[in-house]
């Protein structure tokens, strides 16, 4: 067992966690990648194989996730708003899921992790330094695995899901392009960008998301394996 890593000092509440038996691994990459239905994958394969498993992301605690998904469909919030309600979400997540299924052992797949939210408020005119401190709180993942992607692929599979461009995934918030397809081009390269600097910050474990999803999924579970096998 190992005691849990914070990327800052945690606040009161998490400070004395414990050891932990459990793993934290995290699938990044941006909208349209494939991210879930590779989760919703391995979390089928580990449980086969006998691995308790739970899945989380971001807008899925019971303290914030619906207030954002309401908030969002009347395009209101200011900026900061934004940041910090995404941040009480993730807080209610580390402390709700997180810590307590890594200290029961469990294997922890989240869907995005404290890097999609840096990568969208930079985006979005945050200074870097200030939302890295904004989510000192989060655990250190055992891995971070980021399915990367060009900017024309991102657009092939977007058009090809049926599910069309939104308007929070093209940043037409921002007002980038006279369009939404045009905010989608630009919104995403500086998404992507964001990424590819982190990506080297945090030392992510790339994997080419550009492949066919059997491929990806093959080297999903390579890594996982690989992490499993740690001490």
């Amino acid at each position: 067992m190992k005691r849990l890593q914070f990327f800052a000092d945690p606040p009161a509440n998490l400070e004395n966690v414990g050891e932990i038996r459990g793993k934290l691994v995290v699938v990044e990459g941006p909208d349209g990648v494939g991210r879930s239905t590779q989760i919703a994958e391995l979390k089928r394969w580990l449980e086969r194989r006998g691995s308790a498993v739970i899945e989380t992301g971001f807008t899925r605690s019971t303290l914030a996730g619906k207030g954002i998904k309401l908030a969002k469909q009347g395009h209101t919030l200011g900026s900061i708003t934004l940041f910090l309600y995404y941040a009480t979400d993730f807080a209610d997540i580390v402390e709700g899921q997180i810590i307590p299924g890594l200290r029961s052992g469990y294997i922890i797949l989240a869907d995005r992790y404290i890097y999609s939210a840096i990568a969208r408020a930079v985006v979005r005119g945050a200074d870097p330094e200030w939302i890295r401190e904004v989510y000192g709180f989060a655990p250190v993942p055992d891995a971070v695995l980021y399915l990367k992607i060009g900017l024309n692929g991102l657009i092939e599979r977007t058009i090809n899901s049926g599910k069309g461009f939104n308007y929070w995934e093209s940043g037409m918030d921002l007002r980038l392009g006279n369009d939404m397809f045009d905010s989608f081009k630009e919104y995403q390269t500086r998404v992507l960008a964001q990424f590819d600097r982190m990506s080297e910050e945090y030392g992510f474990q790339t994997i080419d998301a550009e492949r066919p999803v059997d491929e990806v999924a093959d080297d999903l579970r390579a890594a996982i394996d690989r992490v499993l096998t740690l001490a």
